[in-house]
């Protein structure tokens, strides 16, 4: 019996290039979800008595209108690429995780109680310590779902979906206890030290951790169709017979799959905490992790794709804002657009495999 270690890494790069472009090709596909998603919000937009053309020229300039937005765009954008990559790369070996919410939240907890931990710590290292805390966190809290699920037999979406509930909690607690600012009206954490705060990107309010998310969504696509460990998990996704009887385990494919997308979300966690907050505060991560399943499901699961699909759900985000301000038109509707947008995606996947 082999394991993944024993099989040779596949190199599709032509099939997976003519799987995504095309007439027939998947990036067609969600490409034309995403105009029936855009054409479905214009006419929302009409039912509510606002011109559709006005109501899209208003997010255009209110994600693009400033070097600000911009910048406002790509921070709002860099979780959900984040851990969008951890959900889709859990998708892929076949496990549903919806636990990048309280991933995040514990993200952020051990990313802040890093920071508070090294006051005196150069920038470098005070950013590192505070980023591994964070990682760390999450990827413990995705363990904990995944032992839940394989030593239990609870299905993997009812124990990340519930640990969510469980990881809001302890962060409160924590906030209400050891990690809370003394005096402080709601419940937060002690600004982190200066030394721990990430760099800006030039001119741009945004900060570097869009280039984190970057480099992250390449390891994952690398990691997915050049390693063996990627290759295991595919087939692991594609029939879980067929991986038992080629040998893989798929105890260690689900931990490791798990355990690597509970890093990346508590990754997402310590960004934000980090370069926008610069506090633990608490709900600082509500709809984060399910935004996160949104661009993945939007990426198709392939992480080299998930990288548009967040900044999509960030300019839109961003720019729905204007919106409201200009035409009056709520920025509800655009948690309508990014539901109609992930129906149309799935439907544009459905029965297609990249």
């Amino acid at each position: 019996m082999s394991d993944a270690s024993d099989v040779a890494p596949v190199a599709p790069t032509r099939t997976r290039f003519r799987v995504w472009v095309g007439r027939r090709g998947l990036g067609f596909n969600i490409l034309v979800a995403l105009v029936l998603s855009i054409l479905s919000a214009a006419a929302l937009i009409a039912l509510a008595g606002k011109s559709p053309l006005v109501g899209f020229l208003a997010i255009l300039d209110g994600a693009f209108g400033s070097l600000h937005q911009v910048g406002v765009a790509l921070n709002r954008a860099t979780p959900y690429l984040i851990s969008g990559v951890g959900v889709a790369i859990c998708f892929r070996a076949g496990v549903i995780n919806l636990g990048a919410e309280g991933q995040i939240a514990l993200g952020g907890a051990g990313a802040a109680a890093a920071a508070l931990l090294v006051p005196g710590a150069p920038s470098l290292v005070a950013i590192v310590v505070a980023l591994a805390g964070g990682a760390v966190a999450g990827a413990l809290w995705a363990g904990i779902a995944a032992a839940i699920h394989l030593g239990r037999g609870v299905h993997e979406v009812l124990a990340t979906l519930l640990l969510n509930f469980v990881a809001l909690l302890l962060v409160q607690q924590l906030l209400a206890g050891p990690l809370g600012q003394v005096g402080a009206g709601f419940l937060q954490s002690p600004l982190a030290p200066r030394a721990a705060f990430l760099p800006k990107l030039g001119g741009l309010d945004a900060h570097i951790g869009i280039a984190i998310a970057v480099v992250a969504a390449m390891a994952g696509s690398w990691l997915l169709w050049r390693t063996p460990f990627g290759f295991a998990l595919r087939v692991a996704g594609a029939s879980r017979l067929a991986a038992a009887y080629a040998g893989f385990s798929l105890v260690k494919l689900t931990f490791g799959a798990m355990l690597l997308a509970g890093a990346l979300a508590g990754l997402a966690g310590a960004i934000e905490v980090l370069g926008v907050q610069h506090r633990l505060i608490e709900g600082f991560s509500l709809g984060f992790g399910f935004k996160a399943v949104t661009v993945a499901l939007l990426g198709a699961t392939e992480p080299i794709a998930i990288v548009p699909a967040a900044l999509f759900i960030g300019f839109l985000e961003t720019g729905s804002l204007a919106m409201q301000r200009q035409i009056g038109v709520p920025t509800a509707l655009i948690t309508v657009i990014e539901g109609l947008t992930m129906l149309y995606a799935l439907v544009a996947m459905a029965g297609r495999r990249t």
